[in-house]
């Protein structure tokens, strides 16, 4: 089973995503390097060293080596409002705790990036003060303060406002219903969520199967009745989308 998904810059669809399973690595760099195969991320530009660093995936987050001898790399976390790590050249295995990531190169027009995904950050139930054994995994981690949260409640809201056959809203309704609370929402980034979403609660298959298979079909239906049989969302996630709400009544 995967646990980190890294998206190239250029991906446009879920096959060009590239998954690693705990212990897998992946060499990223200007040129492919020998002996690699098809486990490599060519980034072509004259900036990007010819082999320039390495992903080592592990269990619920990866790590980060920096084999470039002079430029220093930078790994955002697009959600953390400027949140970042810096890995400095000749820097190995550099733990990477963050959810969403971005991992910037330093380029002399613009630095150039590619995203990594972390989507088996898991969060141990809360249990008693002197628990025996291991504590419990959560099957389906949810970070409830992330944006991916935002746009599964505002999916789920018009089923679980008393109409268990109400159609689900669009894309565009999604970012609609947002932009009071998130004010940068727009079609793309609601949809990259779904998408995460799609990864996230494992509705896509994993990389040991050969075959990717045809695109999800459905994928915000599947998403939404996950979601409401197991009480993933439930009514008093709704506040969150209060805002909006009012925002909303005067229209």
């Amino acid at each position: 089973m995967y646990s980190i998904v890294v998206v190239p810059a250029s991906c446009v669809t879920a096959q060009e995503q590239i998954r690693l399973a705990p212990g897998d690595t992946l060499r990223f760099g200007r040129t492919p390097a020998p002996g690699c195969g098809s486990r490599q991320l060519t980034i072509p530009h004259p900036c990007v060293s010819r082999t320039a660093g390495e992903i080592t995936a592990a269990g619920t987050y990866w790590s980060l080596s920096n084999l470039s001898g002079t430029s220093t790399y930078v790994v955002e976390n697009p959600e953390g409002a400027g949140e970042h790590i810096k890995i400095a050249p000749g820097r190995i295995g550099a733990p990477v705790p963050f959810e969403f990531s971005r991992v910037v190169l330093p380029a002399a027009d613009e630095p150039v990036s590619f995203d990594v995904w972390a989507p088996r950050h898991d969060y141990a139930e809360a249990e008693g003060p002197d628990p025996d054994g291991e504590p419990t995994a959560l099957a389906f981690a949810l970070d409830r303060t992330k944006r991916y949260f935002l746009v599964l409640a505002a999916l789920c809201e018009p089923r679980l406002r008393g109409a268990p056959h109400a159609p689900l809203p669009t894309v565009e309704q999604v970012v609609e219903r947002l932009l009071p609370v998130w004010p940068a929402a727009n079609r793309a980034a609601v949809q990259w969520n779904i998408d995460y979403l799609a990864v996230k609660l494992r509705l896509k298959p994993g990389p040991e199967t050969a075959d990717q298979g045809p695109r999800l079909n459905g994928k915000k239906e599947s998403l939404v009745s996950l979601a409401l049989r197991f009480d993933l969302v439930r009514e008093d996630d709704l506040p969150a989308l209060a805002v909006a709400a009012t925002s909303g009544a005067g229209r």
